[in-house]
């Protein structure tokens, strides 16, 4: 009887040392740092550092976008006032029955002046714009 209690605990033994032997490979392949779970949090880990990096450039460039399109907007706003007073100006013009009662002489006069009124707004509203 103590023989097969022998027996059996030294089976035992054995089939725990077995069991050891197959857990520790598994266990080592597991943390392995190319093919394991240990290689995956290490790429995810590069992976976290690239977006962190996209993301900062993603932000300087917006900012730096938003201050280009706010100087735009108002650059645009001064440009549109001047247009505004351009046409506002416009109204204080003669109108063309006030022209057929005038003499050729002086209709050329206003013309003239018209001519060159709409050159230097229009030469304003271009400088303002550049």
């Amino acid at each position: 009887m103590e023989l097969i209690a022998d027996i059996l605990l030294i089976a035992g033994a054995l089939g725990a040392g077995l069991y050891c032997i197959v857990l520790s490979r598994r266990l080592n392949r597991f943390t392995d740092l190319e093919k394991g779970v240990g290689g995956a949090i290490a790429v995810l880990s590069s992976q976290v550092d690239d977006m962190t990096k996209a993301l900062e450039h993603a932000h300087t460039s917006t900012a730096s976008s938003a201050a280009s399109l706010d100087s735009m907007t108002h650059r645009a706003e001064g440009v549109a006032q001047r247009l505004e007073l351009l046409v506002a100006s416009m109204h204080d013009l003669p109108v063309d029955s006030e022209r057929s009662s005038m003499s050729s002489e002086e209709e050329g006069d206003v013309i003239a002046l018209d001519k060159t009124l709409f050159q230097t707004q229009r030469h304003q509203v271009q400088e303002a714009a550049e």
